[in-house]
């Protein structure tokens, strides 16, 4: 019966110049497959046959684009080791196939199946037995209607004693029906990455960085993306344009969510919270101040300028003395340069620099002692540029105390001197 081996070896040699054409079809549902094979046979070692050449047929079916079932027709021409009998053996199987993609057009699979299995030794006795058999393989994707494959299984057979055989093979699975269809290439129109189909921001500009959606990022979370924000790291909820910038209503260069003055007139200078500016700290800002630069702590009108005395207005300079002392110390020469100031901000108006002790010595002496002090005071305004003839220094001894002179926290705050601020004229 070696005519089984001589038309099985025709067809494989036969298929391998059937088809031609560029590989590119994939393994899909409701393919039929013929399949030529070649290989070796090795016996279980009880059974005394030698290895030999297998040939084989197989008409496969896809149930699935990775789930399949085949019928193998396999043949084998031996003879027994010991005597050198001829044997014939037919193998008939039903196998199912579970194929993986390792990548495109590469297809490893496992297999396992049941069958029969005929072995005919001339003129001593013909056997057929159950077996049953398992193996994997891989498949190569090489023309749209032809893999190459290679395969090998273990074959178990158990009728007198569990026999286990191995059964090698390559060939070919040749499509048969329809021509395969080249499987569709996915488009990505923009070049950004994402398939057309999962695309959900068609026309991306070129470049530019996208999500898994194809969508341009949007780091700030702003409704602006990025390659068109040019304020990026916006704080999350900030209302912005269309530039991805956040507002600025009155245009002050601070932007709303900052200003704390919003709607400042165009062209007020402002700080960096949006408020307009008020160097002078008058409480009237500066684009509207006629009197800028008014010493601090002078009552002003709505347009920034000093009020008109109009009564006495009496000053507590802050200035104390130590002891017996009548020496203006350093550290209240920001007291006397506010007087100054004041007295700057009212050219029509006089000071008079009273001065003042405790009530230790004698009244002639502390009286002496307090004129003393206020002179001292009043010298010092005249090196601030105030016109003397604008103040008068007078000393009332201990005869206007503030503070309890019989502790010496007390009499501290008596020893000091007042400035006293009236107009020139009366009104």
């Amino acid at each position: 019966m070696k005519k089984y081996a001589v038309i099985l070896l025709a067809i494989f040699l036969a298929a391998a110049g059937l088809f031609s054409g560029s590989a590119g079809a994939e393994m899909k549902a409701g393919d039929i497959t013929l399949s030529p094979q070649i290989g070796g046979y090795v016996f279980d070692s009880d059974r005394q046959i030698k290895s030999d050449p297998v040939y084989g047929i197989g008409l496969g079916y896809n149930i699935t684009d990775r789930i399949g079932i085949e019928g193998v027709f396999n043949y084998i021409d031996g003879e027994k080791k010991n005597t050198g009998t001829d044997v014939e053996v037919l193998m008939y199987r039903l196998d199912g196939l579970y194929h993986f993609v390792l990548e495109n057009g590469v297809y490893p699979y496992i297999a396992a199946g049941a069958g029969a299995i005929t072995i005919d030794e001339k003129g001593i006795r013909d056997n057929t037995d159950f077996l049953f058999n398992y193996g994997a393989g891989i498949k190569f994707l090489v023309t749209e209607r032809m893999y190459f494959r290679g395969d090998v299984r273990n074959v178990l057979t158990f009728e007198d004693n569990t026999n286990s055989d191995l059964i090698y093979t390559v060939g070919f699975d040749i499509l048969l029906g329809k021509k395969a269809e080249p499987a569709p290439v996915p488009k990505d129109s923009d070049g950004d990455g994402v398939y057309d189909d999962a695309d959900q921001c068609p026309g991306t500009p070129q470049g530019v960085a996208v999500d898994s959606k194809g969508c341009p990022l949007d780091s700030d979370g702003d409704g602006v993306y990025d390659y068109k924000d040019k304020c990026p790291g916006t704080p999350s909820g900030v209302v912005v344009d269309t530039d991805g910038c956040p507002r600025d209503s009155d245009g002050d260069g601070v932007y709303d969510y900052l200003d704390k003055c919003p709607g400042t007139p165009k062209g007020a200078p402002v700080d960096s919270v949006g408020c307009p500016l008020d160097s002078d700290k008058d409480g009237v800002f500066d684009y509207l101040d006629k009197c800028p630069d008014t010493p601090e702590g002078i009552a002003v009108d709505s347009t920034g300028c000093p009020l008109p005395i109009k009564k006495e207005v009496r000053m507590n300079l802050s200035v104390e003395f130590a002891f017996d002392s009548a020496e203006v110390k350093s550290v209240y020469a920001d007291h006397i340069t506010k007087v100054a100031n004041f007295l700057k901000a009212y050219p029509d108006a006089w000071a008079e620099i009273e001065g003042h002790t405790d009530s230790k010595g004698t009244d002639e002496y502390n009286l002496r002692l307090s004129q003393k002090r206020a002179i001292n005071v009043m010298k010092e305004l005249i090196k601030h540029g105030i016109d003397p003839a604008y103040l008068t220094a007078r000393g009332y001894g201990e005869s206007r105390p503030i503070a309890d002179n019989s502790t010496e926290a007390g009499r501290q705050k008596n020893r000091r001197v007042v400035a006293v601020f009236s107009t020139v004229t009366e009104e």
